[in-house]
C-alpha cells in the first residue's frame, strides 16, 4: 500500500464528512445510493442513505484488471481503490468541480473493475497510454484519471488525446481537493 495515498484519501474523506456534518448536521447523505446495500450505510430516510466510510474488507488488489489487460497497476492506484468503502464525494480542485469516485461495497468493487477494464480496452484500441479514472466531471466526456505510466493525475477527454496534467500524484491531488456540498 502507498502510505501517502492512504493518508491523503483518509484526510480528504474526513474533511468531507466534517464539512457535511457542519453544514447539514448529519453524516453524508446520498439519494443516488438509496437502496444499494453497503457496509457504509448507517441509516436511511424516505429517499436517501446516510453513510460513513468503512475499511476495505476484500483482498486489496486490482489483480482482475492486471490479468485482463496484462499490465501492472501502480501502487497508488491500487491503494486508492482498495483503502475504503465510501460514497462518491463532490469536490473542487482549484476552479474545477468534480465527483471523486469511491467503491461503495464489495459488489461495487466488481463493477468498478469491469468499468476500468472497459476504459483501458478503449484506450488500447485508440493507442492511448493507459489511465484509470478516479473522478467524473459535469461533462460526460471529461474524467479525472491517473496515468498508469507516470502516476500523474489528469483531466482527460474520453476517446481523445486531450489530457491536462492537474497534479504529480494522487496523494498531492487529494491533498488539494476541497469538499463541495
Amino acid at each position: 500500500m502507498d502510505q501517502q495515498t492512504v493518508e491523503a484519501l483518509n484526510a480528504f474523506t474526513q474533511r468531507y464528512c466534517d464539512a457535511w456534518q457542519q453544514r447539514h448536521g448529519t453524516q453524508p447523505r446520498s439519494e443516488e445510493l438509496y437502496g444499494v446495500p453497503s457496509p457504509c450505510v448507517t441509516q436511511t430516510d424516505d429517499d436517501g442513505v446516510f453513510w460513513q466510510p468503512q475499511p476495505f474488507s476484500l483482498v486489496p488488489t486490482l489483480e482482475a484488471i492486471e490479468r485482463a489487460m496484462d499490465i501492472v497497476v501502480q501502487d497508488p492506484l491500487q491503494t486508492y481503490y482498495t483503502s475504503q468503502f465510501a460514497g462518491d464525494m463532490a469536490a473542487t480542485f482549484g476552479e474545477r468541480q468534480l465527483m471523486l469516485l469511491q467503491v461503495w461495497s464489495p459488489d461495487d468493487f466488481q463493477r468498478v473493475q469491469e468499468n476500468l477494464i472497459g476504459h483501458l480496452v478503449t484506450q488500447k484500441r485508440l493507442k492511448l497510454s493507459p489511465t484509470l479514472f478516479i473522478g467524473t466531471m459535469d461533462s460526460e466526456l471529461d474524467v479525472i484519471s491517473v496515468c498508469n505510466l507516470t502516476g500523474e493525475v489528469l483531466l482527460e477527454t474520453l476517446g481523445t488525446r486531450n489530457r491536462i496534467t492537474l497534479s504529480a500524484s494522487i496523494a498531492s491531488f487529494l491533498t488539494h481537493l476541497e469538499p463541495l456540498l
